[in-house]
């Protein structure tokens, strides 16, 4: 490492290394930890969580951490953004120096309590399921005992699991393997997080340098962004892993390495769907490119064809191996069940429902959160088979992104590491000025959101609601950049106006040559 890769380090890394360790310690206070096990009685942490002003110094640790986590994101954007006579710029840098600046940041958090969710524990408690001969696909977690101290959120006890087989198979071992110990078992789930995380770091510029863009920023914004620290690392979710298999997917699909590269893809991405079904979506775009970027109805639907052949008997060895039928289908509306502000479609419902209830029509707002909800999954559907039957003037890639952009922007719920289903996805495939300003402002907002949503105590010390967080998050991040010049620059516009695009002739062919073309293109 050169002595310019170690000054740039302790410019850039050193800052959300200390957001890091600052939340990590924020998170011994407020943090989800079982009740079973001893941790809370640790000296130290119960002085951190028994007391109001333990409870309040850990809440303000979580405040000041990711506060100072995404200053630190907002700051190496601008500077990997600028144009090359700006003295910050970071035009060039090597995508490996970015690996050392996000191994910082994330290291304090491997070995800390959950934060922003306990979906860790549900895991466990599935797992528990599978290990008890049951099927997780007819029965909630209550049919174990211990489930409440081992840390489960009360409102997953009776419902049934979104998850796929792989998943329920990993889960079965992490719980055999430590049959009373959640929170060992958090820890495992967390390095399953990571291998997910790795993937991406491995895949993404990959994939980014496939469709001309320069990945360095790529890396930035799909992997480096606030979200990944919180709810990849510290949130422990299986979302990563997902996103991960499927970043790797489409990198071996899009590398034109023959059918051998597409099958592996379209293994990669059958693996994540076994995971979490969402991952579904992706199989039809990668099946895209298997077909070829020039092909006509014929290959597209023979490699449709192989690609769902591949994908059924993916799902049929996990489901043996892990002893599970195919109740996930089934189990796909569990999500489903949480209501959010977040959601536009739930959103709408609620107010009109407020307003249908206030006048007599309804006695609630269940009927027509239900309608509103409905409606925005059918159009979701539309707008998924015109970007899957349509394919032709964009990347497979850039479709799969717009089509999970789609099922989280018109579903009934949604949560902040959503996001990282599509985000480096855009990432890979670039975004204009434009584009680029949105996502920051998301990830901004969203990250500032998961500060007022963050832990064990946020019922009874902020009473906020989704709502009211969301528009506190934007205000804050409106705040950041009153103050801040550089991450005015970066969303604002001005010299680094110019967004994530091919930036010269050689990258411009590569992106032109990532685009289906189908039967419009000419005969050779």
């Amino acid at each position: 490492m050169t002595t310019w890769d170690v000054r740039l380090l302790a410019r850039y890394a050193l800052p959300g290394f200390v957001g890091s360790l600052i939340l990590a310690v924020g998170a011994l206070g407020v943090g989800w930890l079982p009740l079973s096990g001893g941790l809370i009685d640790i000296i130290g942490v119960d002085a951190l969580r028994g007391t109001t002003a333990g409870l309040l110094l850990s809440r303000a640790f979580v405040f000041v951490g990711v506060a100072l986590l995404l200053q630190a994101w907002l700051i190496l954007g601008h500077d990997l953004l600028a144009d090359a006579d700006d003295p910050h710029s970071l035009r060039g840098v090597q995508p490996r120096v970015l690996v050392a600046v996000l191994i910082a940041w994330v290291a304090p958090l491997v070995l800390a309590p959950p934060l922003f969710s306990r979906d860790v524990y549900s895991y466990f408690a599935q797992g528990r399921v599978v290990a008890s001969g049951q099927d997780p696909y007819e029965t909630g977690v209550a049919v174990i005992d211990g489930w409440f101290e081992d840390g489960v959120d009360p409102m997953w006890a009776e419902t049934p699991t979104p998850y796929g087989p792989v998943w329920l198979l990993f889960a079965r071992g992490v719980a055999s393997f430590a049959p009373e110990q959640p929170a060992l078992a958090a820890l495992l789930f967390r390095l399953s997080a990571l291998a997910g995380l790795a993937l991406l770091v491995i895949y993404l510029p990959r994939l980014a340098v496939a469709h001309g863009i320069d990945p360095a920023p790529a890396l930035w914004l799909g992997v480096l962004n606030p979200l990944v620290v919180m709810h990849v690392v510290s949130g422990a979710h299986n979302d990563a892993l997902m996103i991960g298999l499927i970043v790797m997917g489409f990198a071996l699909a899009s590398e034109r390495r023959g059918p051998t590269g597409a099958i592996l893809g379209v293994i990669a991405i059958a693996l994540a769907a076994a995971i979490k079904p969402i991952a579904l979506l992706a199989l039809p775009f990668v099946g895209l490119i298997w077909a070829g970027l020039t092909s006509g109805w014929g290959a597209r639907i023979r490699a449709w064809f192989l690609t769902l052949v591949i994908t059924i008997a993916v799902f049929a060895v996990a489901s043996v191996l892990a002893g599970v039928g195919p109740g996930w289908i089934a189990a796909l509306g569990t999500p489903g069940e949480v209501r959010t502000w977040l959601s536009p479609a739930t959103a709408i419902g609620m107010l009109m429902g407020m307003a249908t209830t206030a006048t007599g029509i309804t006695i609630d707002d269940a009927l027509v959160v239900t309608i509103t909800r409905t409606l925005g999954t059918i159009a979701a559907l539309v707008i998924v088979a015109w970007l899957i039957l349509r394919p032709e003037g964009r990347s497979p890639v850039r479709g799969a992104a717009l089509a999970f952009l789609t099922v989280v922007l018109l579903g009934p719920v949604i949560q902040p590491w959503y996001l990282l289903w599509f985000l480096p996805l855009f990432a890979a495939t670039g975004l204009g000025p434009t584009q680029l300003r949105i996502a920051i402002l998301a990830i901004a907002g969203f990250s500032v959101h998961g500060m007022a949503e963050s832990s064990s105590t946020s019922d009874n010390l902020f009473e906020f609601s989704d709502g009211l967080a969301i528009v506190a998050a934007f205000v804050v991040v409106g705040l950041v950049l009153l103050v801040s010049p550089r991450e005015r620059r970066l969303v604002l516009g001005g010299p680094l106006g110019h967004g994530m695009l091919p930036a010269d002739p050689e990258a411009q062919a590569r992106a032109s040559a990532s685009v289906f073309r189908g039967r419009i293109a000419p005969r050779e």
